[in-house]
């Protein structure tokens, strides 16, 4: 079979995408400015309900290096918190979020925020403070329709860090969701999995691969207990393991690209669709899926994809491989960095 009979499903399901979205000025550059404007303006209607005092909460320049200051653990926040808002701000506060994310990734976010209520019943001291409105809204720099200003939502388990340069270009890491239990055994919201797909679709692909092919994938029988790069404000490559994305047969390939599309979808569509493409145009000899730990659902695993931008982890280990943590790197372009860099070199010249 020919590279181009091999690949020819994988290039027809993400040409079309391709030509629906404009061709960013180099490899790594979303552009999105109709995403952008609704963010911008979604972004004013809340702040503008808030008191001054909110605002001094809730706003930082966007030089400060609270920007970088993100973590999943429960702990302290700087920003506004849901449960110091009325109930009219909280309802900006939300459609704030309903703009920024995908109808999906607005669900995710929202599940994950209601398993705080479920841990509180289940533990038998709530010493961790769990409290579904502990999730805080940061907004770095003014937002504006043309402007460079970021924002962060952020509390156990999720952290959304997001950053507009110019009003049009984006970045969207570090992007961490979380969810314990992973999926609800008891009480009201028994059976939601927010993060099932996460799951499911990277236990399939492995499971697909032959005798061969999952020795090079599975790369350790042992899980790690956490996600390597944790709140790590920058990241390096790590070494990388596991098998090649061009090692992989078609239908293989669609699995992988398709839960790497699980992944990007939690932001709006244009958005993750640029992503997409992005990858879609890097050698697949250079995209990696590593695999460690048991096959079967209950076993501890984990599993991370790496390209040469990018890095995705999963981890399910704790609370008997019942509590996950994902995570979106990008090397260079965390919180805006390589955007910045090249269009404040610009502006120099």
């Amino acid at each position: 079979m020919s590279i181009a009979t091999r690949y020819g499903r994988i290039f027809v399901l993400w040409s079309v995408v391709c030509l629906l979205i404009p061709m960013t000025a180099n490899a790594h550059e979303i552009s999105a400015p109709a995403a952008a404007d609704r963010m911008a303006r979604a972004a004013g209607n809340f702040l503008d309900a808030l008191s001054s005092g909110q605002q001094k909460v809730a706003r930082f320049t966007f030089e400060d290096d609270e920007r970088f200051n993100w973590h999943y653990v429960p702990r302290s926040r700087k920003g506004l918190a849901l449960k110091d808002m009325t109930s009219d701000q909280r309802q900006l506060a939300m459609q704030f979020l309903k703009v920024a994310l995908s109808q999906s990734g607005y669900l995710k976010a929202s599940d994950i925020i209601a398993l705080e209520s479920v841990l509180r019943e289940i533990e038998t001291w709530n010493w961790l403070g769990r409290d579904p409105e502990k999730y805080y809204f940061s907004f770095f720099g003014q937002p504006s329709e043309t402007g460079t200003w970021g924002w962060r939502f952020e509390g156990h388990h999720l952290s959304l860090n997001i950053t507009i340069v110019k009003g049009n270009l984006f970045a969207t890491a570090p992007r961490f969701l979380g969810a314990n239990p992973a999926h609800v055994a008891v009480g009201n919201l028994k059976g939601m999995r927010p993060l099932e797909k996460e799951e499911s679709l990277a236990r399939t692909l492995v499971k697909n691969l032959d005798h061969e092919q999952q020795i090079k994938a599975v790369f350790s029988d042992r899980a790690f207990r956490d996600i390597l790069t944790a709140g790590d404000a920058q990241v390096s490559a790590p070494d990388l393991v596991g098998i090649s994305a061009g090692e992989l047969n078609e239908s293989q390939l669609e699995m992988l690209v398709g839960l790497i599309a699980e992944y990007a979808s939690v932001m709006p569509p244009e958005i993750a669709s640029q992503r997409m493409s992005i990858i879609r145009r890097s050698s697949w000899d250079r995209i990696y899926f590593g695999w460690a730990g048991g096959l079967d659902a209950g076993q501890p695993h984990y599993y991370r994809i790496q390209g040469p931008d990018f890095l995705i982890e999963y981890d399910n280990v704790q609370n008997g491989a019942n509590h996950i943590h994902t995570v979106w790197r990008d090397f260079d372009g965390d919180f805006g960095r390589d955007l910045l860099r090249e269009h404040y070199d610009a502006a120099h010249q």
